[in-house]
C-alpha cells in the first residue's frame, strides 16, 4: 500500500481482523506478559509531565480536522438520535417521551435461591402478624392489594420463578401486604412511618383532591396550603422512597394544572447622556442594538470573558448584524456612524452606569430592599406552585431566561454570541385537558398547547445559540425528581452484581481476532477505568467535543511500554490533558487502532458507536449504558474512601477530609474548572483574617506582660514578639481599618432604628446623635495612637487576670488553626469543581452516612435547595447504610 496521502481513503478504517502475525508484530514492540492475564488498573498520572513524548507527536486538541464522524445506523440516522442521546445531559433538563421497558433496576436485590425459603417464612410470619393487628378489615384489604416489589414474580424469568416452599403456602399469601407494614415489629416507633394508600388508590384520589395529612380534615388541610412551608410538610407525609415502585409507568400525570411562565422585563434604553463611544464619538443606537452593546458594558468586570478573542469575536459578528438591521448608529448631529470594527469601541460609560445602579441598589435601606422583594415575591407567587395529580408541587424554573450573551462553559465555540430574548410564540406549553391554559401576554399567543401525560415538563422552547430546548420542570424537592435521581443511583448500585461478570468479558475481549469486539473491549476498560465519558456525534454547528467512543487519532500518544496520553476537548469544552499508566494489552490495542494508514482526524475506534457499545451493555443488565459507569465509579469510589476513613479533630477537619475523598472523585471524573478570578484576592483576605487574629493574640500577650513583666523572662522574648508576617506598617493600616469598621457598625446601627422609628410612625434621630455615637470610634484611633507612641498595650476588660488572657488566646489558636484549615481546602479545591460530583455523581446517601457517622451537620454540605432536592436520601438511611 502506498504511503503517499492521495492514496488514502478520506477516514482509514482498521482491518476487519487482527490476524495473528499482527498481533505478533505488535507483541514484539510491547510486552504484555506481566500481567499474567490479569487486567491492570489505569493509574492516572495528572501530577505528573505529559510533555516528554518520545513516541508520536504531541497531539492537536481535537484535531484540526473539519470532518464529523457518521455512524454506521440504519434510516441514514446517526447515533447522536439513538437511545442514549441523553448520555451527557444534566439529568434536571432529560425529558422522558419514549415508553420506558419493564426493569428489575430499581427493585430490591433478589435473595439467593438456598435462602429463599428461610426469607419467606420470616416475611411471612411477620406479615401474618401485621394482618391479625389490622382493627380496620377495611383498611387491611386495601394495604393487602399490593405485592411488596421484592416478590414481583411476573417480571422474572421463567426459569427463576419459584414454587412456594411446603408448609408456607397460606402464609406466603399474605405478601400482598406490604413491606412497610409487615416490618413494623423491627421499627422503633419514633422512627416508624405513616401508613401509606396503595399507588392506584392515590392516583384515583389524586385527581379530585390533594392528598389529605393524617389525623387533619380537608378543610384545614386545604387552609394551610396556602403557605411555602405547607407544601414541604405535605412532601414528607409523601414518602416516595419507601414505595419506589410509584410512578414506573409510561403516564407521568392524570390532571396537571399550572400557570405558565414569567418573562423577564422588557429592555429600557439608556438615558440620553449615557452612550457608548465610537472611536471617542457618542453615538445613538437603535433600541435593539443598544441592548447588545449594553449587556457587553455591563460584564467589563468580567475580565476573562471580555478579554477572550473568541468572545470579542462572536459579539461582534452578532452586533454587528443587529446594527446593519437596524441602520447603525449617529451622533450628536444625526450623521450616521458605521460601526465596524470592536478595537474602537469604549464600553465603559455604559459600565460606569450599570456599576452606579448596582451600587445604588446596594446602599437602599433594608426597609425598601424587603418592600422591593416582597412585591417581586407578590408577582411571582402563582407561577411557582403547580397541582400535580392534586398534589401541590414547586415548579423549578418558572422565569424564561433574559436576553444576554452567551458564556457557555471551558473553551466554547460560541461564547459571546448574543442570546436572543424568548418570546410567547417560540413556547410550547404542557397541561391538562381539563385545565384553564395560562394566558399570554397581551398581544402576543403559545406557539402549541400540548397535554403530553409521558412528559415531565411543564413548558419549552428552543434557544438560538445552540439549538437547544429549554424546559420548564418541578422543582428539585419533586416527587418526579426525586424518584429520577433515585432510581439513577439504584442503576448504579445494582451495576455492583454484575461488573464482574462485565470485566471479565472485556478481559477476554482485548484479545479478540475480531477488530469491532477488540475496540468495544478496549473502549468499556477506558470508560471503567479512567472514567471517559462515552461521548456523542456532534453536528456542524456543535462545539466539537471528544468523548471515547470519537477519539481521533491526534487525540491519543503512546509512550512505551504503557503509557498513555490523552488530549482533547470534553464536555463543556473544557479540556481533558491527562497521563495515565494503563494495561499493556490495552496500550498494545491502541498501537493497532493508530496503525498506518490511519493519521490525524480518523477515528481510533472506528468500528464502534456510542449507540452498539450501549446495546451490548443492555445484555448484561436492563438499561446499562455507558454513563451509569461513571455513578458507579465514583460512588463506589466514595463509599470504599468512607470505609477506610477515621475523620477526628475539629469539625473544620472533618469537612476537609470530607472535601478530600470528594477532590479524589471529581479528578477520577475530570470535573475540573478555571480558577476563579477572584480566588487570589479570597486567598489574600483569609490570610489577612488569620493575621488579624494573630495580632489579637500578641495584643493578649503584651497585656499578660502588663500584668507580670516576669513572663517575658519566663517564656522568653520570642514568645511575645510581632507573629510572622506582621510588621509595623501593617499593624498601624490594620488599626485604621479597625477604627473604619468600627464607624461603619455605628452608622448602619443608627439608620436602621432611624428606618424601625420612621416605619412606627415616630420622629428620626438627628444627626447629632449619630456624632455622640461616633466618638466611641474616635477615642479607639486615640487609644492605637498612643499605643503607638509609647509602644505599650496596657491590659483591658474588668478584672484582667493572666489566667484569663491565657484562655483567650486558647480560643484564638482555635480559630486560627480552623480558618488555616478552612485557607488549604480552598487552595486545593481552586481547579477541581467538588460540586458536580457532589450533586450529580456520587450518591447522596453517602454523603448523609458521613454526616452522621462523623456527627457533622449535613447543612456543611448540603444548601437548602439540596437538602430538599435529596430529602429522600437524608430521611432513608443512618450511619451504617452501605453503596
Amino acid at each position: 500500500m502506498s504511503d503517499s496521502e492521495d492514496d488514502r481513503p478520506l477516514q482509514a478504517k482498521s482491518k476487519d481482523t487482527i490476524s495473528k502475525a499482527d498481533d505478533a508484530a505488535v507483541d514484539k514492540q510491547v510486552p504484555t506478559n506481566r500481567t499474567n492475564g490479569a487486567i491492570e488498573p489505569a493509574i492516572s498520572l495528572a501530577n505528573g509531565s505529559v510533555d516528554k513524548m518520545d513516541v508520536d507527536t504531541k497531539p492537536l486538541i481535537n484535531g484540526t480536522s473539519g470532518s464529523k464522524r457518521k455512524a454506521s445506523l440504519p434510516n441514514g440516522k446517526s447515533y447522536k438520535d439513538a437511545s442514549d442521546s441523553e448520555d451527557d445531559v444534566p439529568l434536571q433538563k432529560k425529558r422522558r417521551t419514549t415508553k420506558p421497558e419493564d426493569s428489575d433496576d430499581d427493585k430490591p436485590l433478589v435473595q439467593k435461591l438456598q435462602h429463599e425459603k428461610v426469607e419467606i417464612e420470616k416475611k411471612a410470619e411477620k406479615e401474618a402478624k401485621a394482618l391479625r393487628r389490622q382493627s380496620n378489615s377495611g383498611d387491611a384489604k386495601r394495604k393487602a392489594s399490593k405485592k411488596p416489589e421484592s416478590d414481583d414474580e411476573d417480571d422474572k424469568p421463567i426459569g427463576k420463578k419459584r414454587a412456594p416452599a411446603k408448609g408456607v403456602k397460606k402464609e406466603a399469601d399474605a405478601k400482598k401486604v406490604k413491606k412497610e407494614e409487615s416490618d413494623e415489629d423491627d421499627v422503633p416507633l419514633s422512627k416508624k412511618a405513616p401508613p401509606k394508600k396503595a399507588v392506584s388508590k392515590v392516583k384515583k384520589e389524586a385527581a379530585a383532591s390533594p392528598a389529605p395529612k393524617k389525623g387533619k380534615g380537608k378543610a384545614k388541610q386545604e387552609e394551610k396550603t396556602q403557605e411555602d412551608d405547607e407544601a414541604e410538610e405535605e412532601e414528607e407525609e409523601f414518602r416516595w422512597w419507601e414505595d419506589p415502585g410509584t410512578g414506573d409507568g409510561t403516564q407521568k400525570w392524570t390532571t396537571l394544572e399550572h400557570n405558565g411562565v414569567v418573562f423577564p422585563p422588557e429592555y429600557e434604553p439608556l438615558p440620553k447622556h449615557v452612550k457608548m463611544l465610537y472611536d471617542g464619538v457618542p453615538v445613538q443606537m437603535h433600541p435593539e442594538a443598544e441592548e447588545i452593546a449594553y449587556a457587553f458594558g455591563s460584564m467589563l468586570n468580567s475580565t476573562h470573558n471580555v478579554e477572550n478573542p473568541t468572545f470579542q469575536k462572536n459579539f461582534m459578528g452578532d452586533f454587528k448584524e443587529e446594527l446593519d438591521k437596524t441602520g447603525h448608529a449617529k451622533d450628536q448631529d444625526g450623521n450616521k456612524i458605521k460601526i465596524t470594527k470592536f478595537e474602537k469601541c469604549d464600553f465603559q460609560p455604559i459600565f460606569n452606569y450599570v456599576d452606579a445602579e448596582r451600587q445604588a441598589k446596594k446602599a437602599l435601606p433594608q426597609a425598601e430592599k424587603k418592600k422591593l422583594k416582597a412585591e417581586k415575591d407578590a408577582a411571582e407567587a402563582p407561577y411557582m406552585y403547580c397541582m400535580w395529580d392534586g398534589r401541590k408541587q414547586k415548579v423549578g424554573n418558572f422565569r424564561v431566561e433574559p436576553p444576554g450573551l452567551f458564556r457557555g462553559r471551558g473553551e466554547h465555540p460560541k461564547t459571546g454570541k448574543w442570546k436572543k430574548r424568548v418570546s410567547p410564540e417560540q413556547i410550547t406549553i404542557n397541561i391538562g385537558k381539563e385545565a384553564m391554559v395560562p394566558k399570554p401576554p397581551e398581544g402576543h399567543k403559545w406557539k402549541e398547547i400540548k397535554h403530553d401525560q409521558e412528559g415531565t415538563w411543564l413548558a419549552m422552547w428552543q434557544e438560538n445559540i445552540n439549538k437547544a430546548y429549554k424546559y420548564v420542570m418541578l422543582a428539585a424537592n419533586s416527587d418526579v425528581k426525586g424518584q429520577s435521581d433515585f432510581k439513577k443511583f439504584e442503576k448504579a448500585r445494582e451495576l455492583k452484581k454484575h461488573i464482574d461478570t462485565i470485566r471479565k468479558d472485556y478481559r477476554k475481549e482485548l484479545k479478540s481476532e475480531v477488530m469491532a469486539d477488540r475496540q468495544r473491549a478496549t473502549a468499556v476498560y477506558l470508560i471503567d477505568k479512567i472514567a471517559l465519558r462515552a461521548g456523542n456525534e456532534k453536528g456542524e454547528d456543535e462545539a466539537d467535543t471528544v468523548g471515547c467512543c470519537s477519539l481521533k487519532y491526534e487525540h491519543v500518544t503512546l509512550r512505551p511500554p504503557d503509557m498513555v496520553v490523552f488530549d482533547f476537548l470534553g464536555k463543556d469544552s473544557i479540556r481533558f490533558h491527562e497521563e495515565f499508566k494503563i494495561d499493556p494489552q490495552v496500550f498494545k490495542n491502541l498501537k493497532i487502532f493508530k496503525r498506518s494508514p490511519k493519521k490525524e482526524g480518523d477515528e481510533i475506534f472506528d468500528r464502534l458507536t456510542t449507540s452498539s457499545l450501549n446495546k451490548h451493555l443492555s445484555n448484561y443488565m436492563q438499561g446499562l449504558t455507558a454513563k451509569v459507569f461513571r455513578t458507579y465509579n465514583a460512588s463506589w469510589t466514595m463509599s470504599n474512601l468512607l470505609q477506610e476513613m477515621k475523620s477526628e479533630g475539629t469539625l473544620a477537619e472533618k469537612i476537609k477530609d470530607y472535601n478530600n475523598a470528594n477532590r479524589d472523585v471529581a479528578i477520577l471524573c475530570n470535573h475540573k474548572r478555571t480558577v476563579a478570578a477572584s480566588h487570589d484576592t479570597q486567598m489574600e483576605k483569609i490570610g489577612d483574617r488569620i493575621n488579624a487574629l494573630c495580632y489579637q493574640q500578641y495584643r493578649i500577650k503584651q497585656q499578660m506582660l502588663d500584668l507580670d513583666p516576669k513572663l517575658k523572662k519566663k517564656k522568653g522574648e520570642a514568645y511575645f514578639a510581632l507573629p510572622k508576617g506582621i510588621d509595623d506598617d501593617w499593624v498601624k493600616a490594620h488599626q485604621q481599618a479597625l477604627v473604619e469598621e468600627q464607624r461603619e457598625k455605628i452608622r448602619k446601627k443608627f439608620e436602621k432604628e432611624n428606618e424601625k422609628l420612621v416605619a412606627d410612625g415616630q420622629k428620626a434621630m438627628k444627626p447629632k446623635e449619630l456624632d455622640e455615637r461616633l466618638k466611641v470610634a474616635d477615642e479607639l484611633a486615640d487609644k492605637f495612637k498612643d499605643e503607638r507612641k509609647k509602644k505599650k498595650i496596657e491590659a483591658e476588660g474588668k478584672s484582667p487576670s493572666v489566667e484569663k488572657l491565657e484562655q483567650q488566646l486558647e480560643k484564638l489558636d482555635t480559630r486560627i488553626a480552623t480558618m488555616k484549615t478552612q485557607s488549604e481546602d480552598r487552595e486545593n479545591n481552586k481547579e477541581v469543581a467538588l460540586g458536580t460530583s457532589k450533586i450529580n455523581y456520587i450518591d447522596p446517601r453517602l454523603t448523609v452516612v458521613f454526616s452522621k457517622k462523623f456527627d457533622v451537620p449535613i447543612e456543611r454540605f448540603f444548601s437548602k435547595t439540596l437538602r430538599e432536592k435529596f430529602e429522600w436520601a437524608i430521611k432513608s438511611v443512618d450511619e451504617n447504610w452501605e453503596f
